[in-house]
């Protein structure tokens, strides 16, 4: 009957499209509810996906590798003769006891010490450590044929990289070849070539455990490669090489006093940089930001409303630096440089300090729980940086 009819206007809709409905919203609370963990597998099957597939290629690459022992054999004979053997003379005044009495004696005391260097250029431009020729009073270097050269020159010197450059006068010199530290990747072979315990051009072997390391040392500048391959004091100063016999670190530290199967390499890229800039100037010039930069740990990343903890959390701002003329505030979280992701305090400092001076950059930072753009014109580094109260 028409009296009868069904009126969408007037009347509630049919129960079985009120019961879809409810399931329809049951199913998206569901899915809201599993979404994250749905996601974090997807990631995890697509890394898996990657990791099978660099598997199957480094093993294939593995059957074609022929002769380990013979590419050892050339590349100690390629390097070996750039590597030098620094003799350092240090000498002490003041009193010290003497005996079982209270006697002093005056006289100077003279320390030795010894590091490693490499020749890179073959008009005598050497490369080492800082901290091997760090308040010397007297250097020698000995090279592998046996001749020692008593001038010697400090060109410049960069503690903040703990690098040197020396300087000989001596002809018929073999530098050895710059390689490129970005391209080694973790399980790649290296040697490492240098005079430990004063056993002159002493070839380790080993491989490349982990890249981007720091929070080793004194450094400021840390961006070490780490390597299995044996390291001990009087390495320092020495070349880390790849299988080409191209220097891709110099050897500078280890964990303890002597080589416990851990030890780290300042990358070719930065010491490069270093090297041409102290060869030209006898100095490093820097960009600056002007703050106290420290990691984003996850109370920080709770406290300040962001997600993970990648960035670098501003503690404090140098007052009249170019992070207070860009107008960044303590507290604001800065995710990219330049276009860049920040991983953390460390590599913001690496970032920044390798930015041309006097360039306009763009950060990208967090302030507020809200993502805001800020240019940014980068300074000199001074060398006495600001105390902050």
């Amino acid at each position: 009957m028409a009296g009868n009819a069904y009126d969408p206007f007037r009347d509630p809709p049919p129960t079985r499209f009120g019961c879809s409905g409810l399931l329809f919203l049951l199913t998206l609370l569901v899915l809201a509810i599993a979404s994250p963990y749905l996601t974090q597998q997807i990631m995890y099957r697509a890394t898996l996906g990657r990791q099978q597939a660099d598997v199957e290629v480094a093993r294939k690459a593995i059957g074609e590798f022929k002769n380990t022992t013979e590419s050892f054999r050339l590349v100690a004979q390629s390097i070996g003769p750039s590597v030098v053997h620094i003799d350092t003379e240090q000498i002490i005044r003041g009193a010290r006891p003497i005996g079982d009495e209270m006697a002093y004696f005056f006289a100077p005391r003279r320390l030795s010490g010894q590091g490693s260097g490499v020749i890179i250029d073959k008009s005598g431009y050497i490369l080492t450590n800082f901290h091997v020729i760090a308040q010397t009073s007297g250097l020698r270097v000995r090279l592998s044929d046996g001749r020692e050269i008593r001038e010697v020159t400090i060109i410049g010197t960069d503690a903040a990289t703990d690098l040197a450059v020396l300087k000989i006068d001596a002809d018929s010199l073999i530098p050895a070849v710059w390689g490129d530290s970005d391209q080694v990747q973790v399980g790649d072979w290296v040697l490492a070539i240098g005079n430990p315990y004063g056993l002159d051009r002493t070839v380790t072997a080993g491989i490349i455990s982990a890249k981007g390391r720091h929070g080793i040392g004194q450094n400021l500048y840390q961006d070490f490669l780490q390597t299995d391959a044996a390291v001990n004091p009087g390495n320092s100063g020495g070349p880390l090489v790849n299988l080409a016999g191209e220097i891709v670190g110099i050897n500078t530290a280890i964990v303890g006093e002597a080589y416990q199967g851990i030890s780290f390499a300042i990358p070719s890229r930065m010491a490069r940089e270093v090297f041409d800039q102290l060869r030209k100037s006898g100095s490093v010039a820097r960009g600056w930001l002007g703050v106290q930069p420290q990691d984003l740990t996850p109370e920080l990343a709770d406290q300040l409303g962001v997600r993970g903890t990648t960035g670098a959390v501003i503690a404090r701002v140098v007052p009249d630096s170019p992070a207070d003329q860009a107008g960044l505030k303590d507290g604001d979280v800065i995710i990219k440089w330049d276009g860049a992701p920040v991983r953390d305090a460390s590599d913001l400092t690496l970032k920044v300090a390798g930015t041309a001076i006097h360039t306009s950059v763009t950060a990208l930072i967090i302030r507020g729980r809200e993502e805001q753009k800020v240019e940014i014109k980068v300074g000199t580094r001074p060398t006495q940086l600001p105390q902050l109260k």
